[in-house]
């Protein structure tokens, strides 16, 4: 579905394009140059999710988290992967190894979310 582009959508697109880990609504509000409120945020990053563009992390912290799809496309949109919360700097970063799950017989794989939490590189 063809979606117009407000300054709010390609502000948004910009600031995750341009971050190397997965942000929050917080992050990505105060990353904004200009005042745009919550549920706009929110309406814009779950339109990006529908349209492949980012996917949504729900973290240990009950927080949701956004990261821009580098290496799908609309057709291969897949993120079985592990995701990263550092516990001291709070950066939310996507783990490479795609999870590998042997479900019983009938069972359908459509959805995985796993947050490993501890220290990064750059805290340890």
């Amino acid at each position: 579905m063809k979606r117009r582009s407000t300054h709010s959508k390609l502000e948004i697109e910009a600031v995750l394009k341009n971050s190397n880990a997965a942000m929050n609504h917080e992050m990505i509000k105060d990353a904004i140059t200009f005042d745009i409120n919550r549920a706009t945020i929110y309406r814009i990053l779950n339109r990006f999710c529908e349209d492949g563009k980012v996917h949504k992390i729900i973290a240990d912290d009950g927080k949701q988290y956004f990261a821009w799809c580098r290496s799908c496309t609309i057709e291969d949109h897949k993120h079985d992967h592990f995701h990263f919360r550092c516990l001291s700097c709070g950066t939310v970063e996507c783990l490479k190894n795609e999870v590998k799950v042997e479900l019983p017989k009938g069972y359908v794989f459509t959805h995985f979310n796993g947050v490993l939490t501890g220290n990064c590189e750059k805290c340890t």
